[in-house]
């Protein structure tokens, strides 16, 4: 595994019209590119992921795993706006020699993609075997999949969608709004807006998991409680717990970034761009999935020409794409195995 940055020189224009300068990009990556570069495999992470998938999605990485850097060269990238390397609301604003904090332009999906492929083009790559995502890593995937539609040979979008719904955006302004809340967020400092954040991340689990799995995990083993009870136990942990790896600033833009996404904008929209993607696709749905629900999926597939869908049966909704390997591993396997054998598939 090797950990490194990337710089971009020029300047770069985000869709807002904001001119960003040193853009910079964090990635990680394993293995070794074969000569005919048809062993790359790009991830895409989550919202407050990183660019090491090993940790976040052990599973799935690693020797003898579905990706294995023996036989693979995987990327995965730190998603501009947020705190793990890429560029970020605190890093040094050149023009006034400050950190950015709540002036940081936020990157839309679509910025995020054409970033990735000024990376892209610095390491030489021009193809990639499978790129694949989760949640808002999915909408990337997707973004970039009608960005340069011959790049990928395949494209696995899980648990995601062609455009953010108004369901998903009442979600992530309601955290915004936890954040705004915090009488601390106007502050010019790093810390600003925690504790609305670990609110927002309360409200944010909600959408991640569904009644099925906090009856399930969150139960109590007595009958005799009047109060603090686990579930409200487990949702201020959490709140806690991102809040010592993460910042409200990264977490404020991240949600506006994954509000914006919307494959249509500009192109006669989404039917039309998800007609234009030419990668041999394979949409995964999480049943039970209340943020991103499985008719979104189902959309895809439907629009995607020759691509098909599976749903993965799961008892913790959002969260299954990062907790239900077996299930999508299998799915993946069966699907690369299928194409690369000439059978037709349904």
């Amino acid at each position: 595994m090797q950990q490194r940055t990337f710089t971009y020189p020029a300047p770069f224009q985000l869709e807002s019209g904001y001119i960003f300068h040193n853009l910079r990009l964090a990635y990680t990556t394993y293995g070794t590119i074969n000569g005919d570069q048809s062993n790359i495999i790009w991830i895409f992470h989550a919202l407050t992921a990183n660019s090491v998938p090993h940790e976040w999605w052990p599973e799935m990485i690693g020797k003898g795993k579905i990706f294995d850097p023996a036989k693979d060269f995987i990327i995965c990238v730190n998603m501009p706006g947020s705190c793990y390397g890429s560029s970020s609301p605190l890093d040094v604003d050149p023009a006034t020699g400050r950190p950015y904090y709540h002036d940081f332009p936020f990157f839309t999906i679509r910025d995020m993609a054409r970033a990735y492929q000024l990376l892209q083009k610095e390491l030489g790559i021009t193809r990639i075997k499978i790129g694949i995502g989760g949640s808002t890593g999915g909408q990337q995937l997707l973004e970039w999949a009608v960005l340069d539609p011959e790049l990928f040979e395949y494209i696995i979008p899980l648990a995601t969608n062609a455009m953010h719904s108004p369901w998903g955006r009442a979600f992530n302004a309601s955290q915004r709004f936890a954040i705004e809340a915090d009488q601390t967020w106007q502050r010019q400092s790093d810390d600003a807006g925690l504790k609305g954040m670990e609110v927002a991340r309360g409200i944010a689990l909600l959408s991640y998991r569904n009644a099925t799995a906090y009856n399930k995990t969150q139960s109590e083993l007595t009958d005799d409680l009047l109060e603090s009870f686990r579930s409200e136990s487990y949702q201020r942990y959490q709140g806690t717990k991102l809040a010592a790896r993460f910042n409200a600033f990264s977490y404020y833009m991240l949600s506006k970034s994954m509000d914006s996404h919307n494959l249509g904008r500009g192109r006669g929209g989404v039917i039309k761009a998800l007609e234009s993607i030419k990668a041999k696709t394979l949409v995964l749905a999480l049943e039970g999935d209340i943020l991103f629900p499985p008719e979104e999926q189902d959309f895809i597939a439907e629009h995607v020409p020759d691509a098909i869908v599976r749903h993965i049966q799961s008892d913790y909704g959002h969260d299954g794409f990062l907790l239900e390997f077996e299930q999508i591993t299998e799915a993946i396997k069966k699907f690369i195995t299928r194409h690369a054998e000439g059978v037709t598939i349904k």
